[in-house]
This record gives structure tokens, sequence and C-alpha cells, in this order.
């Protein structure tokens, strides 16, 4: 196998992507409620050797319930459930910026990271939903650019209160009566424009030092945190082209922070529709279009948009100019818009490229076929790997483990099997030093 590997993630979204998944007979319409669903799904994933699950999370009610499956539990106790049942693949939580403080986030993720032996991630995410925010207490979205300010001193502070415990702080010597030593324990003595926070942390380094950093953001903000922050970013990209420039972006940004380029995975969404013939995949995917309420399609469109359904006229297309949001998702806004555009689709055909509201691009295909496209991406650099979306779980996912996975690995491709156990080691990232032991060493050799 060549040094440079290929990565995958599953993005654990309930039912699966498509808004009408739970529909389908072989669903459990209480999926999304059920943890044991989210154990089913890690099980097949961790048997095909994949990098780790992910746990989108949204703190309010932001879809039409009365149409689809919805993230609904708080995604770290799920995969403290996960943890207890798997034993390799990674466990990447989302957890709002916007919504939580540095302390509690980072005492919760270093302890889902010491529960499973260091496997946890935290994608972290800024929230622009006005209906979170009122659960909160706040009448309006903070501003996109005030929320990613907040988010980048929220990330500096957790990393910190992570870094608080050097990695032999923890004695353990019954015979001196010597439980920690406190030496190897720092307070962190924050004071910034949002947060006081004294520390230290009150749990220990876990065997992978810290929890891995995810971003997910495609605006300029959000490009700017992830090339001071991330370890993995989650984006969207509809062609290679697209993915080649994010990431070349995204990379020389990070050069700024004096960051190595290559030090940050990238993973694009990508849904799938597999059958063993090309006719067979396309009759699924229509099949599950059709599933999906126009009404419901037409809601989610506008809702990325942020414009009134009613200006949304089925057989014509967006209307242009449509002005990019204050406050919401930029990257799924440009995403959308670009690939209506491109296309030249009306409302109808971009609803239908769209899977009734995915947003991500979506391939079609047969095993060999999904995984050529997985190859091309890969090799031309616009991706480092795939955040999964399967059309279905845990069906799809099942079809992917069993039928795609054995294609990559026979190009050389893809493992066939783990060489450690933390989400680090999966993802090829070093294994971070305590800056507080750093700091000491430092002043050690003056």
């Amino acid at each position: 196998m060549s040094d440079r590997q290929l990565h995958l993630n599953v993005n654990l979204l309930h039912s699966g992507v498509y808004a009408s998944a739970w529909r389908l007979p072989e669903s459990d319409p209480r999926a999304c409620f059920d943890v044991g669903h989210y154990v089913r799904v890690a099980e097949i994933a961790e048997r095909g050797k994949l990098d780790a699950i992910f746990l989108a999370d949204t703190p309010a009610i932001t879809d039409r319930i009365d149409y689809r499956s919805f993230m609904s539990m708080e995604p770290t106790i799920v995969l403290a459930s996960v943890a207890a049942a798997t034993s390799h693949i990674g466990l990447i939580a989302t957890a709002s910026t916007t919504y939580n403080e540095p302390y509690n986030i980072a005492r919760r993720f270093a302890t889902l990271d010491l529960a499973s032996g260091g496997r946890a991630g935290w994608n972290a995410v800024t929230t622009a939903d006005a209906s979170a925010s009122r659960n909160f207490g706040l009448s309006n979205v903070l501003e996109h650019k005030a929320r990613y300010e907040r988010a980048k001193e929220f990330a500096e502070v957790v990393h910190a209160l992570w870094d608080s415990w050097e990695d032999d702080a923890f004695v353990g010597d019954k015979s001196s009566a010597r439980f920690v030593d406190t030496s190897k324990v720092h307070p962190i003595a924050h004071r910034g424009a949002h947060y006081a926070v004294a520390g230290p942390l009150n749990v220990p380094r876990s065997p992978q030092g810290r929890p891995v950093t995810v971003q997910a953001g495609g605006s300029h903000d959000g490009r700017d945190l992830a090339a001071a922050q991330a370890e993995a970013v989650f984006t969207l990209a509809q062609t290679i082209e697209e993915g080649v420039a994010y990431a070349r972006d995204l990379r020389a940004r990070a050069a700024t922070y004096g960051r190595a380029g290559d030090s940050i995975v990238i993973l694009p969404g990508l849904a799938t529709v597999i059958g063993s013939t090309e006719a067979e995949a396309r009759r699924r995917q229509d099949e599950l279009w059709e599933l999906v309420p126009i009404e419901y399609s037409l809601a989610r469109l506008a809702g990325t948009l942020q414009v009134d359904p009613a200006i949304l006229e089925l057989d014509k297309p967006l209307p242009d100019p449509l002005p990019l949001p204050a406050n919401a998702n930029h990257t799924m806004f440009q995403g959308t818009v670009n690939l209506a555009r491109r296309g030249n689709l009306t409302v109808r055909q971009l609803l239908r490229a769209l899977g009734g509201g995915v947003g991500h691009r979506i391939i079609v295909g047969t095993p060999e076929q999904i995984a050529n496209d997985i190859e091309a991406w890969f090799k031309a650099g616009a991706a480092d790997g795939f955040n999964l979306m399967p059309d279905v779980l845990p069906t799809g996912l099942e079809v992917f483990v069993d039928n795609v996975v054995p294609i990559l690995q026979r190009r050389d491709l893809f493992r066939t099997d783990y060489a450690g156990t933390t989400l680090r080691e999966h993802f090829g990232l070093p294994r971070p030093i305590s800056h507080f032991a750093r700091r000491t060493e430092a002043a050690a050799t003056a």
C-alpha cells in the first residue's frame, strides 16, 4: 500500500440520508430513537475497517418531523454506548461552540476518549439555527463572523484543557501514597474576549493524547477556523475541481498558521445508492425519491436558501440572484446554488439531484462504479477520503462494506485491517504532546 491511505467514515444519519429511508420495508421507523440501531451500524462499519462513525447534532427540532426521522439523541451519550460494544471504530460527535461552554465540552469528550480507549473526536460547529437559539434563551442568531470568532477561542480553550494534564501526571503509587504528580497538572489561566477559564481539567489524558478535532464548514470564516484548529474537515464538493480547489485553499491557509499543509484530513460528504447493476441502483433511487413528499423537499430547499417556499417554482430555475444569507449554513447554500446553476436545473430537477434535500454529492451505481469514483477523487487530490452517507441504514452500509470495500482493498487503496486502536492512528495523525510539557522541557534545556 502507498504511503497515502484512503479514509472512510460513515455519517450515521438515523435511518439513512434519504428523507424517505425510514419508509422502506427493511427499515425500523423508530431507529432514530434506538441506541441499538447506532450500535448495529457501528459494528458493520468496524467490520469494514472504516475509520469512524460520525453523529451530527442540532439542539432543536429544525426539520419537518411530521415527514421524516431526525437526529434526536445527544451524540456523546449514544457514542458511549457504541464504545462499549466496539473496539476500534472511531467515534466522532458534534457539539456546538455557540450553545456550550469550553470546560463542559472538554470534560465530556475527554471522558468519551478515556471510555473508548482513545477513539473520540469532536466536530466543532457554530450552529446558525434560530430555533436552537430560542432553546438557549437567545432571541436572535449570533452574527456569522461573531460565531466563528467565539468558536476559535472556544477551541483554543478546549485544547488547553485537554493539554492541562501531562501524559505521566497520574502516578497511582500505593507504596508512597502518591496518586497524582500535581507538578504535571496545570491551570490554563485563560482570559480572552469571550471566555475566562482557570483549569485544569479534572480528566487525565487518554491513550491518543487528546480527542481529534474535526470541523465542518466551507465559508471564509469556516475555512479559517479549520486551518487554525482542525485535524479533519467534513466538507461539501460536487466536482473533482471543487474538491481540489478546496483542498489547495485549506492547506495554504493552514500554512499561514505554521501548520503542515497535509496535516488536515479532508473528507467530503458522499451519499451512495448501490445496486448489483446500474439499472437496479437507479430503480432504488427512484423508489427513494418517489417516497419523499414534494412539499417536504421544497421546504428543505427553501430552508437551505433562506427564502419563502412560495418563490420556488417547480418547473423553473432558481430565482436569480439569490443573496448569500447573513446567518445560515453558507457551505450548504453555496453548494446547492452551484449545483443548480452548473446544470441549469429547474427546481424539480434540483430537488431530485439533491435527493429531496440531501445537499451532498450523490453517486448511484454498481460497487465497481462507486469504487472507481472514490479512486478518481482520491488520486486527483480532491479528497483524502469521504464521509459516507448511505441511502438507507443499516442496509446501504452493509452493501458498501461487503461489496465496495473489498474492491478498494484489492486496489491497495484501503486498509485490510486496523494498524492501531485510536482514531489518530486510523487517520494517520500524530499523537500530540501537552504544550505544558513542551514548555517544561524547553525550560529545562534552556
